[in-house]
């Protein structure tokens, strides 16, 4: 059975002596470049294209034409080649399109030599690229597997081989045009149409405006890093990958085998001044590439190098500054770390000389005891002063960092006050991940680091209504805890249906009592909930039956090989299930199928938020533990409940709210159940 590729999704070669077709409805150019397990290509002599078409396993057409056959064996392919990646792009100089955006989305397949198709793609949300990466094969542990790549490139071949590590990649991107120029390799027209029992047509599309939403469920399968580096009782997860050097910006790299985790079409820039920031991505499972040469002005010989936004590794922006904010929230630990142990060393220190000279009978005669008592504190004083010298320094560098990165993130990584959700838009595809709040440390309380929640969800999220005093000292009662947990849910809430395409993500909301109506005002006056939210134990009953049916159907269908299977009017999009004062109103049924739900759901697409008080629902025992350990717990408030998986930390959380007296969620909300209405919901 063919598997039809969405971006970022990757599926088993079966044979070794296959064919890519290209179909694309006007002339392009076919290529393909040999990379390292890096995807690094070493030299000119690892492309093939029109001007040099065959390299050891792969040959591809000596002309620019809306139909190509690639040729490829990977069993010649040389040892050293683990990546395939195969290229598309306009002749330069002609009367045809400069941009893919203006053509029809173009068609690649892999088939076996007896023409039976293996994987197929069809590249969507390309606009005002040139060239494109179309497919990556790739080896690992001595089998081959095809990636749906769709990642292009606005400054046409040059950029695509730079991005690949190709020093040379200017001067070969000329040479391959001008054989296209020169008849070496000749433009052909478009063929005819084909016959309906002819080669399978390309399906029609029309031309894109922006990236399309790649399926892939980012943070579903096989991460290699957890999602949050948050336990949600404040115990370390499972360690990620090791944290970048210090001084240097650590990535969590996607596996390269599943939908990405941390995972990532979209042209890689560095912003300019006053230039515009490309925040898509293809959602590559694969190593990123070095981070782009810094743009700010070189730094006073002495002094720390200026801050850039996007310095990080990344194959587009999106991705390098998402790296970035982790790169800070590792420096940060790190520095913090260094210094705790510095103070706690100056500390052992001087216990251990203030007991050697009280232990000497002869120090405690005169003033040799006073002196030594002295000495001892001034060395500790002048430990704790270096050690803070430091702190000091690495801090002010990182509130440099977050002065150019907090304006350069896009909207689904930035706060609700920065300007960027002014000019918000309804996404075409989701992002990497999703900001819930901020974090700091006691010794660097100036710098605040961006909480980024991969997506989609991997877990559900309690927000804590528990009575709460704040680490300013203030103190909630706990009606109005109730009243400001609810209100974040609603926030993180806006935020999912934000960053999600229209139509791709759906919120259902039961408050048993009513008490929540205040606050659900905005999701319920804008339009954007799937239905009025369920009171009463019926219609917490009607809700929780139909989102456990949908979990079981869809599993029923992921394990029967059969996905498109689905009973017709099943609503597929993401689904988030916000329950008010739980437990109250919940009877022993109702609990079970929220556990159902908490365990089972984030698989298919079904992720709860629940507002509670734990302290609350002690009387119904151990029973309702589970469900809390499954849950990454948040604050409405500020709390130190947060702890890091490097060293320990108990980070600060401060949540993600809507300013007092901006409207800016109510404009959000707006667009999005616009952007609704044409899906019929």
């Amino acid at each position: 059975m063919t598997a039809e590729l969405t971006r970022g999704q990757n599926h088993p070669l079966p044979r070794a002596r296959l064919e890519i077709r290209v179909s694309a409805g006007t002339p392009v150019v076919a290529g393909a470049t040999l990379g390292d397990e890096n995807g690094t290509v070493h030299g000119v002599e690892q492309v093939a294209h029109p001007g040099s078409p065959t390299l050891p396993g792969l040959e591809v057409s000596r002309q620019a034409a809306a139909d190509h056959r690639l040729a490829v064996d990977l069993d010649a392919v040389p040892d050293a080649v683990h990546r395939v990646s195969v290229l598309l792009a306009l002749p330069v100089g002609g009367a045809g399109p400069v941009r893919f955006g203006a053509v029809a989305a173009p068609f690649v397949s892999v088939t076996g030599l007896d023409g039976d198709e293996v994987a197929s793609y069809t590249i969507t949300g390309l606009d005002a690229e040139s060239a494109v990466v179309a497919l990556e094969l790739y080896r690992r542990q001595d089998t081959w597997k095809v990636r749906a790549v769709g990642q292009g490139y606005a400054g046409g071949l040059p950029e695509l081989l730079t991005d690949q590590n190709l020093p040379q990649a200017h001067q070969l991107a000329g040479r391959i045009q001008e054989a296209v120029a020169s008849g070496l390799a000749r433009s052909v027209p478009a063929p005819p149409a084909r016959a309906a029992d002819g080669d399978r047509a390309r399906p029609a599309a029309t031309p894109a405006h922006g990236p399309d939403h790649g399926t892939a469920p980012q943070a579903g399968s096989g991460p290699v890093a957890p999602a949050s580096p948050y336990d949600a009782q404040g115990a370390p997860a499972p360690a990620p990958q090791p944290p970048g050097a210090p001084g240097q910006h650590g990535t969590q790299q996607p596996c390269p085998d599943g939908p990405p985790d941390p995972a990532h079409a979209g042209r890689p820039s560095t912003p300019a001044a006053g230039g515009p920031i490309d925040y898509s991505h293809p959602r590559r499972q694969n190593a990123a590439p070095p981070p782009p040469p810094p743009t700010a002005p070189p730094a006073e010989p002495g002094q720390p190098a200026r801050p850039v936004a996007g310095d990080a590794t990344g194959w587009s922006m999106e991705e390098r500054l998402y790296n970035q904010v982790w790169g800070m929230f590792e420096d940060l630990a790190r520095t913090a770390a260094a210094y705790r142990s510095a103070v706690d060393f100056a500390d052992s220190r001087m216990e251990k000389e203030l007991d050697q000279a009280l232990s000497d009978p002869r120090n405690r005669i005169g003033g040799q005891g006073d002196a030594a008592r002295e000495a001892a504190r001034a060395r500790h004083g002048q430990l704790v002063s270096q050690a803070r010298e430091v702190l000091d320094r690495d801090v002010a560098q990182l509130v440099a960092e977050a002065g150019v990165v907090e304006p350069a993130l896009p909207a689904a990584f930035a706060r609700w006050d920065n300007p960027v959700w002014h000019a918000y838009r309804v996404p075409m595809e989701i992002p990497m991940a999703l900001r819930l709040g901020d974090l700091h440390l006691p010794e660097a309380d100036g710098i605040r680091v961006p909480m980024l929640m991969r997506l989609p969800l991997e877990r559900g999220l309690w927000i804590d209504s528990g009575r709460s005093t704040s680490t300013d000292g203030s103190s909630a009662d706990s009606h109005e805890m109730r009243r400001l947990g609810l209100e974040a849910a609603v926030a993180h809430a806006a935020r999912l249906l934000a960053v999600y395409p229209a139509g791709e993500f759906t919120v259902h909301v039961i408050d048993p009592a009513g008490s929540g109506t205040q606050a659900l005002a905005p999701l319920v006056r804008s339009g954007v909930l799937a239905a009025p939210p369920a009171h009463g134990a019926a219609g917490a009953a009607d809700v929780l039956a139909r989102l456990t049916q949908r979990v079981d159907l869809v599993q029923m269908a992921l394990r029967a090989g059969a996905p498109d299977a689905l009973p017709p009017g099943l609503d597929t999009s993401q689904q988030l299930l916000i329950v008010n004062e739980f437990p109250h109103g919940f009877d022993d049924r109702a609990v079970n199928q929220l556990r159902y739900l908490a365990d089972e759901g984030p698989a298919v697409g079904v992720h709860l938020m629940i507002v509670a008080d734990r302290e609350e629902s002690a009387g119904y025992g151990p029973l309702l533990d589970p469900l809390w350990r499954s849950l990454l717990r948040l604050t409405p408030v500020a709390d130190d409940h947060l702890a890091d998986p490097w060293v320990g930390h108990a980070w600060t959380y401060e949540p993600s709210l809507v300013p007092p007296g901006s409207q800016v969620l109510q404009q959000v909300l707006a667009q999005v159940a616009s952007a609704r209405r044409p899906w019929g919901r």
